[in-house]
């Protein structure tokens, strides 16, 4: 299951998840973060089991937590199967089959958007 993590540092530099993953024993895996001086935001990724615990432990540490159910999504009518968001993906969580169809590897996606700004009829959403 994929947690959207995002957090102040204003108050303190304290390492959250590698706190997290020392209190709770859950690997976590890191599939993208961007943090700067003062906020971070960060997906990352833990067995479904274990993600309201993750998610408590998270939130208890000050951290705001959003449970994503699912990644990138297709709009079916319309999209055209151009395969913009083929190329574009830096994760291959698009694929054209042999018929011509565009298939979709959700559980790879990492919410970067790229898709999105290359889809030409706006037939990709996340689910922020």
């Amino acid at each position: 299951m994929k947690l959207l993590v995002t957090f102040s540092r204003k108050k303190g530099r304290k390492p959250i998840i590698a706190q997290v993953v020392r209190d709770t024993g859950v690997l976590i895996n890191v599939e993208r973060a961007v943090i700067d001086s003062s906020e971070g935001e960060a997906l990352i990724d833990v067995p479904d089991d274990q993600c309201r615990l993750v998610s408590d432990s998270l939130i208890s540490l000050g951290a705001d937590v959003q449970i994503l159910e699912h990644g990138i999504s297709v709009n079916e009518s319309e999209c055209v199967d151009c395969g913009a968001c083929v190329s574009i993906c830096p994760r291959e969580v698009f694929s054209l089959g042999a018929e011509g169809k565009l298939h979709l590897a959700e559980e790879k996606c990492v919410l970067c958007g790229k898709c999105i700004e290359a889809c030409p009829h706006h037939a990709l959403t996340l689910p922020l």
